[in-house]
């Protein structure tokens, strides 16, 4: 009785990794998706550059306005203001396009070579596109929500006048 040895449970499945296998149309998905992806995310470098070039022609823009319209509540902004804007405009077009780009180039790597690391690259870089448009999201609902209780607070004040 003194001779009992410990033995560790083992489980059936132990050698088993759980893996998700991916069928041919999936890889089929997966490459037209990449092409897409990719047509997008250089639509996306295309207009952010252009926005980032108007970004610096604020103040030719300004001196049209002002020209026309002395009194437009562009002119209070100033033309730092809008480059500002412009900019930041761009970065929110250039970056959403980054991302689309990183996740086609590594989907192509990862059907094309049968590449498991590419393939989590390209999820990774899908998940945090759709994470970014989901926090735009929340941000302008909140903003629209916002406003539309400002808008009914005032119409309050006002009728209360």
């Amino acid at each position: 009785m003194d001779n009992f040895e410990e033995i560790d449970p083992v489980s059936p499945h132990e050698d088993e990794v759980e893996a998700l296998w991916i069928s041919e149309d999936v890889r089929s998905y997966l490459y037209e998706t990449a092409k897409w992806a990719k047509f997008l995310s250089i639509v996306g470098f295309v207009f952010a550059g252009m926005t980032a070039i108007g970004a610096f022609s604020a103040g030719a823009v300004l001196d049209s306005v002002s020209a026309v319209s002395p009194n437009s509540p562009l002119m209070k902004i100033g033309a730092a203001g809008l480059t500002i804007m412009y900019l930041m405009i761009a970065v929110f077009i250039f970056y959403p396009s980054y991302l689309l780009n990183k996740f086609s180039s590594a989907t192509n790597q990862a059907v094309l070579y049968a590449d498991q690391p590419s393939l989590s690259v390209a999820m990774g870089k899908m998940k945090s596109y759709f994470k970014f448009y989901g926090i735009i999201t929340i941000i302008v609902i909140a903003f629209y929500a916002f406003m539309i209780l400002a808008v009914a607070i005032g119409g309050i004040a006002l009728a209360s006048r």
